[in-house]
């Protein structure tokens, strides 16, 4: 279990309620081939946790039971999980778009050499992290040759038409800002991306997704060691935008850890809060078997605490990207 890190006041955050369930975020493994200071799963080579055959049984009935429009799978790295490509199977056969949430050097990594041809037959959406077009910052944020491999990585995604206008195969980057700043506008920083690594590298994609970094596990633990922490969440508080509490994903989508537990938000995840359930008879947290016994989760309770300002901090956050420009 993720020790929690030090938050304000708890009471200080809106009170939400949920909408009707759209997306199931899966975080399949914490296993990963690597180890990046913004991660906040904590995830790297060495993690074992992984989900276990009878939840992925769950969720496909799950899948099948609920008007779920979105599958977004996420780890640590998701296809190091050896039944990815069943579930992705599945997930597509029943109609769903499926996300992958996708580091990129995976994509090159041994055994995963068919990876790319795999998830553009299936049609998945491949969400991949870049925290910039600079080999010396990302290289400083995820690791010596993570760039280049991940340069690798988006040419064999674009010469199998991701990214390429009117493909029909998605492919969406993400930044994260390199230490204890907010994202700079989302639009504009799309068209420097683009620019640079269309000019550098040949390469195409289709939209820029910025992250705001959420002030806990390997991120928060950073914030506390340099002394930030503080400066951190203030800035997070300073800069919200109530606008951006109709456009939360908590709203409309359920994080599902590897043991198959329900989340508002793959953050609450890491922070061990349960999604709450008032109706919840005989266990203290909700489980992917709840799904299957509740017809709807619209006007339940959203568990928030103060890292939640990260999402509605400036032009708002989300897996999604920015919420408001």
């Amino acid at each position: 279990m993720h020790a929690m890190l030090p938050l304000l006041n708890t009471l200080s955050f809106p009170r939400l309620q949920r909408g009707q369930l759209e997306a199931l975020q899966v975080n399949l493994t914490y296993l990963c081939n690597q180890r990046c200071l913004h991660c906040h799963v904590n995830a790297g080579p060495t993690r074992t946790e992984s989900m276990t055959d009878e939840s992925l049984a769950l969720l496909h009935q799950v899948i099948d039971a609920h008007p779920v429009k979105t599958l977004d799978l996420t780890g640590g790295a998701p296809e190091m999980h050896p039944r990815f490509r069943e579930i992705v199977v599945h997930a597509r056969r029943e109609g769903l778009r499926v996300i992958d949430r996708c580091n990129l050097t995976i994509l090159c990594e041994p055994g995963y050499e068919d990876l790319a041809v795999f998830l553009a037959e299936q049609g998945v959406e491949v969400t991949a992290s870049l925290p910039c077009y600079s080999r010396e910052n990302v290289d400083k944020q995820r690791g010596d040759g993570v760039f280049d491999a991940s340069i690798e990585g988006l040419k064999k995604l674009n010469n199998l038409g991701y990214g390429i206008f009117d493909s029909g195969l998605i492919l969406n980057l993400v930044y994260n800002p390199q230490g204890a700043n907010l994202p700079p506008p989302q639009a504009q920083l799309e068209i420097d991306y683009k620019a640079h690594l269309a000019e550098d590298f040949g390469i195409q994609f289709n939209h820029l997704l910025t992250i705001t970094n959420q002030p806990i596990a390997r991120f928060g633990s950073t914030l506390v060691s340099k002394g930030l922490f503080g400066d951190y969440m203030q800035l997070l508080r300073d800069s919200y935008r109530s606008e951006n509490l109709d456009a939360v994903m908590c709203r409309n989508l359920v994080s599902v850890d590897w043991q198959g537990y329900l989340y508002d938000c793959d953050f609450n995840q890491m922070l061990d809060l349960p999604m709450l359930i008032p109706d919840l008879i005989g266990r203290d947290r909700p489980h992917l078997r709840d799904l299957l016994e509740s017809s709807s989760l619209e006007n339940n309770p959203i568990s928030t605490r103060d890292h939640c300002f990260a999402c509605t901090a400036g032009q708002g956050s989300s897996c999604a990207g920015a919420l408001k420009e």
